[in-house]
């Protein structure tokens, strides 16, 4: 047999596409599935980014890119930084990556080693823990709890820091419980990080945009304190509905103080994925610049199916959902079921055709949760609804 290093059986997975594989494969049997489980956007990409893509093949962009992206790119990602945080990024900072995990691959490959300690949000998405305990670092959770809002205590987490912490990462909006930080708390974090200097920060912020009843996504870049230790996350997957497009950005430090973590991050892409591909850069460069209809037209749509499900969700028997300030995902509370969640989820695919993901597959915290995801039709939602309360009817029953 072959053998191969310890790192690689330490990898996790995330669970939401086996779900969504076993979904597809019922599907194909002829059962009428609804697929409440992956987080992507059910919409098309809008017309004009499409066409983007188009024009730059006929026009022939079909070569390399640079490994930290075209120009353009960038500074069309550093143009809507400028306007969503007030914050002016150059884009000699900006990477363009192949999605928003590099990202986390990266940052948590240059803090992670034996003997180190990472702390990610619990229940979070289950990349952050897997590339942890693949790079042999301790994975240190951070509780986001329901009675927090799904928020992150400032006081909490840093509690959890040791002199052996090394990165800090922190998601809000956030996957899977659509909890949203607000800026008060924030504030008290950075405040509190003053006393911990050898702390990096990546912060997750590909849904940004995604807020709903007044909430303000606050973004770490906005407080200076911290710049030359942080790593922001973000991207085009979710706010113009473009996950199959593989279009990822991310900001770094690239000063003396921060041990060039830009310089090394460039050098990662030129070993592992080389550049991002043209077409997509430039469909990426037509999403920022071009008319944001459709995406205020998505959001509208996923505000209305938030209200249906937190109500439709509240009606069903001893389950109980707080509502998402975020994202597109509920997070609801199946304790009083007497299911555990992974095995309600199971249960609910395959006999009543509706694909949710248990909360352990987003941590240790999830246990007692299932993850709902609203990028689905509001007809779809209500049958899934309906499905799910005959199903916990007929479970009490039998």
């Amino acid at each position: 047999m072959l053998q191969t290093i310890a790192a690689f059986d330490r990898l996790g997975e995330e669970n939401a596409f086996a779900v969504l594989a076993r979904a597809t494969a019922l599907a194909h049997e002829g059962r009428d599935i609804i697929n409440l489980g992956i987080g992507q956007p059910d919409f098309s990409t809008p017309q004009h980014i499409v066409e983007a893509a188009i024009k730059a093949l006929r026009d022939g962009h079909h070569g390399y890119t640079p490994a930290n992206g075209l120009l353009a790119t960038r500074e069309a990602v550093a143009r809507r930084t400028l306007a969503l945080t007030g914050v002016e990024v150059s884009p000699e900072n900006i990477m363009i990556m192949p999605g928003g995990k590099p990202t986390m691959f990266a940052a948590i490959l240059m803090f992670g080693e034996p003997g180190a300690e990472i702390l990610y949000p619990d229940p979070g998405f289950p990349i952050y823990r897997s590339m942890i305990e693949f790079t042999g670092a301790k994975p240190v959770p951070v509780p986001m709890r329901e009675a927090n809002g799904f928020a992150f205590s400032a006081e909490e987490t840093l509690s959890l820091i040791t002199p052996k912490t090394r990165l800090l990462i922190l998601n809000s909006p956030a996957n899977p419980t659509g909890g949203v930080t607000p800026r008060a708390e924030i504030e008290k974090l950075v405040k509190g990080l003053e006393a911990h200097p050898h702390v990096a920060i990546m912060s997750d912020e590909i849904y940004d945009v995604m807020t709903y009843d007044g909430e303000a996504h606050c973004s770490l870049l906005q407080f200076p304190e911290i710049r030359e230790r942080l790593i922001i996350l973000n991207g085009w997957s979710k706010t113009w509905a473009m996950t199959g497009w593989r279009m990822g950005s991310s900001i770094w430090p690239n000063s003396p103080a921060s041990n060039r973590l830009y310089d090394k991050v460039r050098k990662l892409a030129v070993n592992c994925w080389s550049c991002v591909n043209a077409p997509s850069q430039y469909a990426g460069i037509a999403a920022i610049d071009g008319p944001q209809d459709e995406v205020e037209k998505m959001m509208r749509a996923f505000d209305r199916r938030r209200k249906t499900v937190v109500e439709g969700l509240n009606g069903l028997p001893n389950i109980s959902c707080i509502t998402p300030k975020g994202a597109f995902y509920a997070f609801p509370n199946i304790e009083k079921t007497g299911w555990k969640a992974k095995k309600l989820a199971s249960a609910l695919l395959e006999e009543a055709g509706v694909a949710l993901i248990g909360g352990p597959d987003f941590g240790i915290l999830g246990e007692g949760y299932i993850r709902l995801s609203y990028a689905n039709s509001e007809e779809n939602i209500l049958r899934a609804l309906e499905r799910i309360g005959d199903f916990l009817e007929r479970a009490k029953a039998g």
